[in-house]
């Protein structure tokens, strides 16, 4: 009887002390939001793989992703006539580890739109190719120099962050 009771009496003095015991937290009371009205409206680009026709608009601001979460990523085109690749290339960061996703955003000069995602794990090397724009003709204009590409990479916290924007040329002589 005795050692049955100094057990119970143990393990009991052991929850205790690994504080087992305590009563579970109680919710912080959720504070009511305000509302806040922005003269631009927020759109929101689904992450799965799409196709829609866009107008072609001009590259905007892009922001840069805090220095422990910062990752880069390189797009470029093929310079193929015979099909047309936009890829971007996850190029490695401090970020490889804890961004969750990257997407990639394509309009190409005749206004249809496709997006593409990175997804963990990532690694450097990592890519996504998307169609250019096809034309015919013999002039550079015409092999779709007015591509379009975004980079849009989503935070730990579920942000999403536009660290790239920008015409992608058909084919650069550097």
């Amino acid at each position: 009887m005795r050692l049955i009771f100094g057990s119970v009496l143990c393990v009991g003095l052991l929850l205790f002390a690994a504080g087992c015991t305590q009563p579970a937290a109680q919710p912080a009371a959720t504070p009511v939001p305000t509302e806040v009205q922005t003269a631009v409206p927020q759109t929101t680009v689904p992450p799965v793989a799409s196709t829609t026709v866009a107008q072609l608009q001009t590259p905007g601001p892009t922001q840069t992703l805090p220095p422990i979460w910062g990752v880069d990523v390189q797009v470029n085109s093929n310079g193929e006539a015979i099909n047309p690749q936009i890829i971007a290339t996850f190029q490695g960061g401090k970020g490889l580890n804890v961004i969750p996703l990257i997407e990639v955003i394509v309009t190409r000069s005749d206004g249809t739109v496709e997006s593409a995602t990175m997804k963990q794990p990532l690694f450097i090397g990592k890519s996504v190719s998307l169609t250019g724009t096809y034309k015919t003709g013999a002039s550079a204009e015409a092999w779709g120099t007015k591509d379009r590409a975004e980079v849009w990479v989503t935070t730990p916290q579920g942000d999403r962050i536009k660290t790239f924007d920008a015409y992608i040329p058909f084919r650069s002589y550097n």
